[in-house]
């Protein structure tokens, strides 16, 4: 199940009384694809929110089964749920209820329908009909697609009110709300009574933390290895060209040293290097030395480049 299915499972779960459930029915219903006298459809891919709008609908209407309900198959294999009120008479009866002119349908909020306590019981409601998230171990984004514009514009200042600063744009004539950030996401997921996803967003946050911050690490070390090998073969092809031209016996003990340790420990960093020698020196101490067999090597080519020079 996706992480969005999560979430209206959870939701459908918590809204429980009366006026939390009558809340949440009016943000499904004024946020469903369409909402009017002539027709009323809302349409989801969670069967728990399918549910949730058959279930509310005849507790608001107050007696037997007043939807029709339809299933279809997407070419992914997710069933689609589209439940329709058929009658005209329920139609204008949850218009009613809802204190909304039928013939003169206006989809604006209308806050004086729900109280304080109730508008976080709406959102979720608003989020049942209209909303989605990505997987947030891909994205953190959360949207709320909504309809007709003056109604994204009346959820965007409600949100606002409550703390909430959100962004719209268009996409497929609707006007979708939406948060990106994964702080905003969890306090969303919060503020609509989703506590266990937004604790579950928190883990996953955690966990992509720590698996960058591995990457990172990793990476790191390997372009330190990968350098380390680097100057490891410039040292090692200078000490041997030492070897073969003027041999160890040129040298001062120190250098002959350094050489003779390093030859035998092509893969070491330098303060292991310079722990390994007969008289143990720090990394800096190893590196001065190495730089100075670099020199005597690059002095000696120079010289043997001279000579083959003069010799023509």
């Amino acid at each position: 199940m996706s992480f969005s299915h999560n979430v209206k499972e959870e939701l459908c779960s918590v809204i429980t009384d009366r006026d939390k459930e009558y809340a949440c029915f009016y943000g499904m219903l004024l946020f469903c694809r369409k909402f009017g006298a002539d027709e009323i459809l809302f349409r989801t891919e969670s069967e728990q929110a399918a549910d949730m709008f058959v279930k509310l609908s005849e507790k608001v209407i107050g007696h037997g089964r007043i939807t029709g309900v339809s299933c279809t198959k997407k070419k992914n294999g997710v069933t689609v749920y589209s439940i329709s009120i058929p009658r005209e008479s329920d139609r204008e009866e949850i218009i009613y209820r809802f204190r909304i002119s039928s013939r003169s349908l206006i989809h604006r909020i209308g806050e004086d329908i729900i109280d304080n306590n109730n508008v976080f019981a709406f959102i979720a409601g608003a989020f049942l009909s209209c909303g989605s998230m990505t997987e947030p171990i891909k994205d953190y984004h959360m949207e709320f697609a909504v309809p007709f514009e003056e109604l994204c514009g009346d959820l965007q200042k409600l949100l606002s009110e409550l703390g909430m600063n959100a962004r719209y744009i268009m996409r497929k004539n609707l006007y979708v709300l939406y948060f990106k950030g994964s702080e905003d996401i969890e306090d969303m997921l919060t503020l609509m009574g989703a506590t266990r996803s937004s604790i579950e967003l928190m883990n996953v946050k955690i966990y992509k933390d720590v698996r960058n911050k591995t990457n990172r690490i990793f990476n790191c070390d390997n372009a330190n290895i990968a350098r380390t090998l680097a100057a490891s073969e410039k040292q090692i092809a200078d000490i041997e060209y030492i070897m073969n031209t003027i041999g160890f016996e040129s040298l001062s003990p120190e250098l002959r040293n350094m050489a003779e340790v390093r030859l035998e420990n092509p893969d070491v960093t330098l303060r292991e290097l310079g722990e390994l020698l007969d008289k143990p020196v720090g990394r800096s101490g190893a590196n001065h030395r190495l730089q100075r067999l670099s020199e005597i090597a690059e002095d000696l080519r120079q010289r043997q480049r001279h000579d083959a020079a003069g010799t023509r």
